[in-house]
């Protein structure tokens, strides 16, 4: 992120803070007024609110207080009737103020696009084979094992809802649940077409063939954020077909929910429980309904810009794994990254180059507008 974009990103979020602080200022006062009537409703909300307030302000009171040592350091050091000692040592403590000031910005701009991207702990990962037939499906088979080992290295929890396995072991489709801190942020950028350059398992004359799979990361929104009508929603139940022993031909246990207006469909039949299986379908269908109606947000937000930042677009080729050059190139960031270390697991240095650049990008964006 160059200087100048800092600087007035810098800027922006003290204007944003500013605006909070006075927000907060007058739900504390209309609390204390709540607090004499019997509207129970409104002084939950409030509270919730303040709630809310305090957590992003913690780091803005830290900065009014440096602030504010700062402007009375620097009054003292400019000031010509003060003796020449105190001047200076007004002058050393400004300098070690503005030493703790220029990080807590960073750190304070940080905080604040993560919010504004919503930095949840949960999230969907969907996983699809793509063109490509069976090398296909065992290239989604590897993607689901790179970023669980890479869960597994950040002590996240990664929890497998469901997956549709094809004969030679790869997964034509797979989702699972990943929960940990900052997951959604670290993550958003995975969303996207991921192209494979290699020699199949089944390839027996050596040739290297191309195949694809995509990605989707969907933020698993607290239930408070979305609400869906259940009116909304149709449920169909039926056998849930494939491996599980005769349960499978005796209960009706998988389940397919249908969002009528959206027109998404959730089908679970991992559990042999039916009521388990409701519950994981439920939660797919929130993320995946949230993420529709909130791309349709962002659409309207960069009309003007034409590129949604960190939106995810499926269609677009995000990366390509080139095994025989044991290459991994990223085409957003136009670098190359030694390959075996990712399917590993080993994706720190690749994701926070991402995250750092989408948080470029939707500053810029912030800033356009």
């Amino acid at each position: 992120m160059s200087d100048t974009v800092r600087t007035k990103g810098h800027d922006l979020v003290l204007r944003k803070l500013h605006g909070m602080h006075e927000r907060q200022g007058a739900v504390q006062r209309e609390l204390e007024e709540a607090g004499a009537t019997t509207n129970s409703a409104r002084l939950v909300e409030l509270s919730r609110e303040n709630g809310r307030l305090e957590k992003a302000l913690t780091l803005y009171r830290t900065y009014l207080k440096l602030h504010a040592d700062a402007v009375e350091a620097q009054q003292i050091a400019d000031d010509a009737a003060e003796d020449q000692d105190f001047r200076n040592l007004a002058a050393a403590q400004l300098l070690e103020l503005k030493q703790r000031i220029d990080p807590l910005l960073d750190q304070m701009l940080d905080e604040f696009l993560a919010g504004q991207r919503g930095a949840s702990d949960s999230m969907m990962l969907e996983i699809r084979a793509g063109t490509g037939g069976d090398e296909a499906a065992l290239f989604a088979r590897d993607l689901a094992e790179m970023y669980r080992r890479f869960s597994e290295k950040s002590n996240w929890r990664f929890d497998v809802l469901d997956f549709s396995p094809t004969e030679h072991g790869g997964f034509r489709e797979f989702i699972a649940n990943v929960r940990g801190s900052g997951v959604v942020e670290l993550l958003a950028m995975e969303s996207g077409g991921h192209r494979v350059q290699r020699v199949p398992e089944t390839e027996t004359q050596g040739r290297v063939h191309t195949s694809a799979a995509t990605v989707a990361v969907l933020p698993e929104p607290d239930q408070s954020a979305i609400e869906i009508n259940p009116a909304d929603v149709r449920e169909d139940v039926s056998r849930a077909g494939g491996p599980g022993g005769q349960n499978v031909n005796k209960v009706e246990s998988a389940v397919q929910l249908t969002h009528l207006p959206t027109g998404i469909t959730v089908r679970m039949r991992e559990e042999r429980s039916q009521h388990k299986n409701r519950d994981k379908a439920w939660r797919i269908l929130r993320s995946r309904v949230f993420e529709f109606f909130d791309q349709q947000r962002r659409a309207q937000r960069s009309d003007a810009r034409r590129e949604m930042i960190g939106s995810g677009d499926r269609n677009e080729r995000i990366r390509t794994y080139n095994f025989p050059q044991n290459r991994l190139t990223d085409h957003r960031l136009n670098r190359n990254f030694p390959l075996e270390n990712i399917i590993a697991g080993e994706m720190s240095d690749l994701l926070l180059a991402l995250r750092d650049l989408a948080r470029e990008r939707q500053l810029e964006s912030m800033l356009d507008s």
